[in-house]
């Protein structure tokens, strides 16, 4: 199925219900489907093999989606925040390319077919419309280039395929009331940007979006628009705890929240949930090659861990949850065998909506349709999920294997200590040492001897940090992914206190 089949049947259920904007004045169903067509004949016309757009997300990213999988081509949502010379270099692996640009980047495209979204949207409507989908469901659909925290980027391949299994598989269509809206202010370049295009479309939510995140503006567009939903990234939600300061939001319509994209430190978990008392939580966790969600902890579940007694319902909120229908997943050891509920290994998922493909190279599926998603996990015994970091990320300390994330939820639980990340550090001796790169929260005054013993006194002597560096803030991607190569390449030039 070409993922404009979605829209299509949006569509044909509800013509003129709001889809993108404002309720009184957004873009209809109908108008969407109109322009997307309008914008598949203008791609087609120029012969592009590759639509990509480089800004914010707006009310014009779904009219690029569904017009590029009516053109028959991929979109190449990029990130807008990279310098001139990194979104050249990312060009250079792009076919043919349409180029869709916010104004300010125009001139970053120079010599390529480019446009500003204002200028297409005028072109798509003076265009005679693409009757249907001129690709089918083998076709990429959408090339995302990964992060780029521990390697250089690559564009993932997501074919039409992959996309509407993972809507089929996980959303009702049509489930959504007819008041229902969903704040969208996750970037378009990642997973979670595309996949809530589409997913809250088939569902039948009206999509508003926040090109610019602020909190303030975030709690003030909630109130405005009556959300019922939204996505954010951990960093945002850090945020906008931080700017609450211990009030409560005042979201009478936000029913749900979703957030993903990284690890989200308990302690800001547990103030939200607080701030947002009547608010069902998911942590939806998934990766590029997988088409977004792949593991679900349901707002049910975070309520019943945040007020149990049981060390093990408790530990649940720093679960990923259960894995969603249509997807399995297995933990496997250095050698592939499968680990027993409970070790930790490296995380296998298979099912329709994995992609495991990269533009240019072999499929990374091996023979059995298995994934190697390069993630630390466990399973516990009633099925929760636990990722414990990336396998790239362990530190390995007198040959003794050592998981960043145990470190660091040991030092998040100092009241503190309001992020923290640990790396390994090259050592003679050892192999590697320990760094614990900590942010305090403001007016509190830590030393790091302080914090080492508060380790050594809860995990074995071989996990207490060796060295304790003192951060203002700590290197994150826009999507709320740690750059751990940051902290590596400046920690010599770090302070020690």
């Amino acid at each position: 199925m070409n993922i404009a089949m979605l829209l299509d049947m949006a569509v044909a259920d509800a013509p003129d219900r709001v889809a993108v904007g404002p309720r009184d004045t957004g873009m209809t169903r109908a108008r969407l489907r109109r322009l997307a067509a309008g914008v598949a004949t203008v791609v087609h016309r120029a012969g592009a093999r590759e639509l990509l757009y480089a800004g914010v997300n707006g009310p014009d990213f779904p009219v690029l989606l569904f017009g590029a999988a009516l053109a028959g081509v991929p979109l190449v949502p990029v990130n807008y925040r990279l310098s001139e010379g990194a979104l050249t270099a990312l060009v250079a692996h792009t076919e043919k390319p349409f180029v869709v640009a916010d104004g300010s980047l125009t001139d970053t495209f120079a010599g390529l077919d480019v446009r500003t979204p204002e200028a297409l949207v005028a072109q798509a409507l003076a265009a005679e419309p693409a009757a249907g989908p001129m690709g089918d469901a083998d076709d990429p659909a959408v090339l995302l280039f990964t992060s780029g925290t521990t390697a250089a980027p690559k564009a993932a391949v997501l074919r039409h395929r992959h996309l509407s299994s993972y809507v089929l598989q996980t959303v009702e269509f049509a489930s959504a009331a007819p008041d229902d809206a969903v704040l969208m202010s996750v970037p378009p370049y990642h997973v979670a940007g595309v996949g809530s295009v589409i997913s809250n479309l088939y569902a039948g939510r009206r999509m508003v979006h926040l090109g610019a995140f602020e909190p303030g503006a975030w709690l003030r567009l909630v109130r405005a628009e009556e959300i019922t939903s939204a996505m954010v990234v951990p960093t945002m939600l850090a945020r906008v705890v931080e700017h609450l300061d211990g009030r409560p939001a005042k979201v009478p319509t936000l029913r749900s929240m979703a957030y993903g994209g990284a690890r989200m430190p308990h302690t800001v978990l547990e103030a939200a949930l607080r701030a947002f008392p009547d608010t069902g939580f998911t942590n939806a966790y998934g990766l590029t090659e997988t088409s977004s969600t792949i593991a679900l902890l349901s707002p049910d579940d975070h309520r019943a861990a945040l007020t149990s007694a049981d060390p093990g319902v408790r530990a649940r909120l720093r679960s990923a949850g259960r894995m969603v229908p249509g997807v399995e997943a297995e933990i496997r050891d250095g050698s592939g065998a499968a680990q027993p509920v409970g070790e930790v290994g490296e995380l296998w998922v298979r099912g329709a909506q994995v992609s495991g493909e990269y533009k240019g190279a072999e499929a990374l599926l091996d023979a059995d349709g298995w994934f190697h998603t390069r993630d630390l996990a466990r399973f516990d015994a009633d099925g929760y999920l636990f990722v414990e970091g990336r396998a790239d990320d362990t530190i390995i300390r007198g040959g003794e294997n050592i998981a960043p994330a145990e470190v660091e939820d040991v030092l998040l639980r100092h009241d503190a200590v309001r992020e923290v990340a640990v790396v390994g550090v090259p050592d003679e001796e050892w192999g590697e040492r320990i760094a614990a790169f900590v942010v305090v929260h403001a007016g509190v005054v830590v030393d790091g001897e302080a914090l080492r013993a508060w380790v050594r006194g809860r995990l074995r002597g071989s996990r207490t940090p060796d060295l304790v560096v003192f951060r203002d803030e700590l290197p994150y991607t826009p999507t709320g992914k740690l750059l751990r190569r940051e902290l590596l390449t400046t920690i010599r030039k770090a302070d020690r206190r």
